[in-house]
């Protein structure tokens, strides 16, 4: 029998997002025989009011890709029983999760608390472990307060990290959300901080310490047995020291030994392209939900310039279907609003279309009407209300009455009286 893998993987975003499903498959099925026992931990997020939903959220994502996820909830440092429970939850554990919150939050929660111990001891054991956004920046031996820099405004500082790259013999900071570029007119790369604020923070730092900056939705698979690290997903892998920068794209695989000569002051080898069946075999991933957004906009523009009404409706249900998706991120649900916008407006069309230049009016609309509702149905079997109601709204807004009955919707136009008795 193949012996587990001892594995740390570090995602600078997107842990919940479509880019990353396979790579959470790829991990699991390097664990080896089913059944792995999957665990979360919820204390970067343990101060949200809605830590909860997020949870909830994320349990799902992983069932969608047949990973059973149990939740250790940890949100306090104070409640000694949560902790003594999840310690040994997690050292039980073969896979263990961490993703997005507050960075200062969970260290607060896990000081002194013998996590790092339990941590230690997976990597030097059996198991595999996954830390995503803000738990990735505990990782190393400085951490970056995002939000007290970012959102707050204090300057530059570093907190104390669990350091447990020190593991791989890496003195390293963790920088997800690399290449960042949601400022606009403002640097927002290097987790918000900006080249001016990394600089500064770099200056702080230990000569030998490096920058590990993870772009979104990436990867950095360390495997300590092969002691290589391979980079999976759409960006790159960055080590900075003192502002200069190596980058290791993504599809390849270094030897972590490359990474300690930077650390060290020497230059790196040329990386090699990765040679481990479970690493190439990554697809391509979907770039990005605003991508998707565009690419149906136009599927959606061709199919109701060809009056392909399927084309068009099924445009529609696909990027209701991503949106479903890319919502179960966390850090990506801020940026829906925008595909939203873009479903909205399909709709609107899509139910336009069905009265214009009508003959026989009910004759006209009922393939369009009917594919509407049936998209309604499914959102609703899917429980996502405010789609369907989203729906329901845009048919009225062009004349069309929806009615609920036991046996199923039925439909009418408002705007002609004489076929108030017809319903479908």
């Amino acid at each position: 029998m193949t012996p587990r893998p001892r594995l740390l993987t570090i995602m600078g975003s997107g842990e919940t997002a479509p880019t990353m499903a396979k790579v959470h498959r790829l991990l699991v099925e390097r664990l080896g025989a089913a059944p792995v026992d999957a665990v979360l931990l919820d204390s970067p997020y343990g101060f949200q009011e809605n830590a909860d939903e997020i949870s909830q959220r994320t349990v799902s994502y992983f069932r969608n890709l047949q990973i059973p996820l149990d939740v250790v909830s940890w949100r306090s440092a104070a409640d000694v029983l949560s902790r003594e429970q999840a310690l040994a939850r997690t050292d039980a554990a073969d896979y263990v999760f961490a993703g997005p919150g507050s960075p200062t939050y969970a260290l607060g929660v896990w000081k002194r608390s013998g996590l790092r111990d339990v941590l230690v001891d997976k990597l030097t054991g059996v198991g595999a472990l996954t830390f995503a956004s803000a738990a990735a920046v505990t990782l190393g031996v400085a951490a970056v307060p995002v939000y007290e820099i970012y959102k707050v405004g204090a300057a530059p500082y570093w907190a104390d990290g669990i350091d447990l790259l020190a593991q791989l013999g890496l003195p390293a900071a963790v920088i997800p959300h690399y290449d960042n570029a949601e400022g606009g007119t403002h640097d927002t790369r290097f987790c918000y901080l900006g080249e001016r604020r990394l600089r500064v923070l770099e200056s702080m730092l230990a000569a030998e310490t490096i920058v590990l900056g993870v772009d979104e939705h990436t990867a950095a698979v360390f495997d300590l047995d092969a002691d290589t690290v391979t980079v999976l997903g759409r960006g790159a892998l960055t080590v900075r020291r003192q502002a200069v920068s190596t980058v290791f794209a993504s599809g390849t695989t270094a030897g972590i030994d490359e990474l300690r000569a930077i650390a060290a002051g020497g230059g790196p080898t040329p990386a090699r392209s990765s040679a481990q069946r479970w690493a190439t075999e990554a697809p391509s991933p979907t770039p990005s939900l605003r991508a998707e957004a565009q690419r149906l906009q136009q599927a959606f523009d061709t199919g109701l310039r060809s009056r392909d009404v399927t084309a068009a409706a099924t445009a529609v249900l696909e990027l209701e279907q991503a949106i479903v998706d890319w919502s179960a991120d966390t850090e990506e649900m801020d940026g829906t609003e925008g595909p939203r916008a873009v479903l909205r407006r399909m709709l609107t069309r899509l139910a336009g279309l069905a009265v214009i230049g009508a003959r026989d009016p009910r004759e006209a609309v009922a393939p369009f009407v009917d594919i509407l509702l049936e998209l309604r149905e499914q959102a609703r079997r899917q429980g996502s209300w405010t789609f369907a109601d989203t729906v329901r709204d845009r048919l009225t807004a062009a004349g069309i009455e929806v009615r609920d009955t036991p046996q199923g919707p039925v439909w009418l136009l408002t705007d002609h009286p004489a076929t108030d008795g017809a319903l479908s």
